[in-house]
């Protein structure tokens, strides 16, 4: 994996370099000590310095989220719960009403939360039971708020969970230790970055370090540093025991085996201070990470209501498109301004979907979608995929005019299921032809496109076609 460096890292680099080649022209005059060590011990402890010149001031970054004041919170769940009425009004028996309300009302609890959750988390025999052991014994006693949850190990195949569950459990919690033993593998990285992504504050820990030579522990430490470019602690839960001997005034020598300390100081002083400093933000940060859940979960299960209404209205609206088509063959161009976008259809769907469009507007809308698929070429490949599965034996007036109807029929559902999507994607409603997102829509057409472009569905859709469009005694003549 290629790791990004900064300049000052490559400034430092090269000092450094330039450092080491004065110190190996000295090395002949350096007694009792190893060069090889030497040398890289400064190397290391050089790069380790670099590291630290380039990090904020202060013992723990955090994400930008951090800055969260309980009414950035408050507003994230009031948006929650805006969704959540809006479904009780469209749809006031829907089945999963209850349970958010309640979910609701516990995020209004979880506010004033004390406790703080702090989860542990990594793959397999990383250290996480040792972890929790020791910093309950030694250290919680001071820290009463924390409660420590051990998940399920990542990188497994072992039980029910996936790594994604685990992850998902992860979120749940207010601040994550993430273990490793060693150079971070690709899955530790990606998972690593997840939940980088969901904003969740992290310390990676080097535990077991002591299972390395003095020599290699800054040299994975720095390697840990650069790839994620975030706090990274080293530790040893579970230090490996050591013969102790000593020998006696008479000659006798006596042995025996001592468990060192645990080697945690870095890692609790760090916990110590994010926790006297940013106790009541990590709770909100986490209350606010689930009225976000919440409002996407709501907003699934109103965008799923909506949409079974507005099937039955773009269905109602492409088959209006395929029989003037049909009845009037006229050419490509005409067909998607006259039928095959309906400005009618445009306000209907804005209706079930909260977005509201004077006549004027729609009709905007409408011309939009149609210059858009024309310029994506979607009009002539309809056309030609549609013509292939009628017969070409069959090319007459009457077939001539089911290929512009199918195809108008087609078109409008495109546009329909397209705009379905557009409009899921919307907070409020559009006010005029300049909210429209040229962009979004553009991209929105190629997805609805290419998703109703198998062959399976093209086959069905154009029999279906044919069935209302054609009598009987000329369907069998024209479709296979």
């Amino acid at each position: 994996m290629v790791v990004k460096l900064q300049r000052p890292i490559l400034v430092g680099g090269l000092g450094l370099s330039f450092f080491l080649w004065m110190l190996e022209s000295w090395h002949h005059s350096i007694v009792q000590l190893g060069e090889f060590s030497l040398l890289s011990t400064l190397a290391v402890g050089g790069g380790l310095w670099l590291l630290q010149q380039n990090r904020p001031k202060g013992s723990l970054e955090q994400p930008d989220s951090m800055l969260v004041d309980r009414s950035t919170v408050e507003n994230a769940i009031a948006k929650a719960e805006a969704v959540i009425n809006q479904l009780a009004q469209e749809a006031e028996n829907h089945t999963a009403l209850e349970t958010l309300r309640e979910q609701v009302a516990h995020l209004v609890l979880e506010l004033d939360r004390q406790e703080i959750k702090l989860a542990v988390t990594g793959g397999k025999s990383v250290g996480k039971s040792t972890l929790i052991q020791v910093l309950e014994s030694n250290w919680q006693e001071n820290q009463p708020r924390i409660k420590f949850q051990e998940t399920v190990s990542l990188f497994t195949e072992v039980g029910d969970k996936s790594d994604a569950d685990v992850l998902t459990e992860v979120a749940k919690s207010d601040f994550v230790l993430f273990l490793t033993t060693g150079d971070l593998t690709d899955s530790e990285f990606q998972s690593l970055q997840q939940i980088k992504a969901a904003n969740q504050p992290t310390i990676l820990v080097f535990n077991k370090q002591d299972q390395y030579l003095v020599d290699e522990r800054p040299s994975i430490l720095l390697s840990l540093k650069q790839r994620v470019q975030e706090n990274v602690v080293a530790i040893a839960a579970s230090p490996i025991p050591i013969k102790v001997r000593k020998h006696e005034a008479d000659g006798s020598v006596q042995e025996w085996i001592e468990q060192p300390t645990p080697d945690i100081q870095q890692l609790t002083q760090q916990l110590g201070e994010v926790l006297a400093q940013q106790g009541q933000r990590l709770v909100w940060l986490t209350t606010m990470r689930k009225a976000r859940l919440l409002k996407a979960e709501a907003k699934s299960w109103l965008n799923g209501t909506r949409r079974d209404r507005a099937t039955p209205v773009i269905e109602q609206y492409q088959w209006i498109a395929a029989a003037a088509a049909f009845a009037n063959p006229v050419p490509a161009l005409d067909i998607l301004a006259t039928a095959a976008i309906n400005a009618q259809m445009v306000m209907d769907l804005g209706n079930i979907y909260q977005q509201k469009f004077s006549l004027e507007q729609a009709q905007t809308v409408a011309g939009t979608m149609g210059s858009l698929m024309l310029k994506l070429g979607l009009v002539e490949l309809s056309t030609k995929a549609i013509s292939t599965v009628l017969k070409s034996n069959a090319v007459t007036f009457v077939a001539g005019g089911a290929v512009q109807g199918v195809s108008a029929a087609y078109l409008t559902r495109v546009a329909g299921l397209s705009l379905i999507e557009y409009f899921q994607q919307q907070e409020i409603a559009m006010d005029s032809e300049n909210a429209l997102n040229l962009d979004k829509l553009r991209l929105t057409l190629q997805k609805v496109f290419q998703q109703n472009q198998q062959m399976a569905f093209m086959q069905g859709f154009v029999k279906q076609g044919v069935k209302r469009l054609l009598p009987e005694a000329q369907q069998t003549e024209v479709v296979a």
